[in-house]
């Protein structure tokens, strides 16, 4: 019997997953909290352990040495792992997985609840409401307007199905292009500046890497259409807070939606959340039943076939 230490609360809380844990006769720990794990919190509870399912918790290069010499896999219940030290764990012989595919849909519809809210004002207009008010606010439409998307890949690919039901305009940048995309979605591929300036809605679907870390900037957002909106459901390390908050304020462009914060949760005084043209949710992009199950299933799957000693399907390849 293997000891499984399970810190995502979705999964500590999803049956499917945890079933095929014990149905393997492995047994499960779980420590689970409000917030992500510091790396001091890893450290203390990792010992001893077979493998963790982790959701956005510090995995550092001393927290997996921490679980050597018996840490035999890190799962992760989504696709993100820049929270893993992947070169710590390849150098240990310990593969991190991830669970592709399984959140695409509920991140993707998530993309246009943030869309319609900014479009159509919802949050503003509920709140007002609520405090006796019936005034309206005037919004703008989804169809017609140019929806830019970076990042093409599942998540961003399945924007661009939608947003083609819509009746968008839909342009897109990606260092990998898709075809039938262009083909059956009537999707132009442009650079990345001339999307950002051509843009209504600019939705961003990309890695964070040292090309992309703060990506939005000053110099993206003064290129953007005033009338223009950012949804970002990805990462926040994407866009620069500090020129983000300027340009939302001086109306270099009208809203932001983000699922995605550089700190989360943010500091109480955090300038974001004095904005009206910001719509914020707290990174549940992939927190539906739905997807919580097909991440859970996943992960639980992965951890099952490296502790029968088998290859993991969908382990991070780590550069030599």
């Amino acid at each position: 019997m293997a000891k499984v230490l399970i810190t995502a609360r979705s999964v500590a809380a999803n049956k499917e997953g945890k079933a095929i844990l014990e149905n393997a006769g492995h047994e499960i720990i779980t420590h689970v909290s409000d917030g992500v794990k510091s790396e001091a919190e890893m450290i203390r509870i990792i010992p001893g352990m077979d493998a963790v399912i982790a959701g956005l918790d510090e995995i550092t290069d001393k927290v997996i040495e921490a679980g050597v010499p018996g840490l035999k896999i890190i799962a992760r219940n989504g696709v993100g792992y820049n929270k893993v030290d992947v070169e710590a764990a390849a150098r240990l012989g310990i593969p991190v997985t991830l669970a592709p595919g399984t959140n695409t849909i509920s991140v993707c519809e998530l993309v246009f609840g943030l869309m319609l809210s900014l479009a159509r004002v919802i949050p503003g207009q509920d709140a007002q409401v609520r405090q006796g008010s019936w005034k309206r606010n005037l919004g703008c439409e989804l169809y017609g307007k140019v929806l830019g998307v970076l990042g093409t890949g599942n998540i961003g690919s399945e924007v661009i199905k939608r947003a083609h039901a819509f009746g968008m305009e839909i342009i897109a940048f990606d260092v990998w292009q898709k075809p039938e995309l262009c083909q059956n979605y009537n999707v132009r591929y442009l650079s990345l500046d001339e999307v950002v300036v051509k843009a209504d809605f600019l939705t961003l679907h990309l890695p964070v890497t040292p090309d992309t870390k703060c990506l939005m900037n000053e110099r993206t957002l003064t290129d953007m259409k005033k009338n223009a909106f950012i949804i970002n459901t990805a990462r926040g390390e994407l866009v620069d807070e500090k020129d983000l908050y300027t340009a939302l304020k001086t109306g270099t462009i009208a809203g932001y939606g983000a699922d995605t914060l550089t700190q989360e949760p943010p500091a109480p005084d955090h300038p974001l959340l004095t904005l009206p043209n910001v719509v914020l949710t707290p990174h549940c992009g992939a927190y539906t039943e739905d997807a919580v199950t097909r991440c859970s299933v996943t992960a639980a799957q992965e951890v099952v076939r490296v502790l029968s000693h088998q290859e993991p399907k969908y382990a991070v390849a780590v550069k030599a």
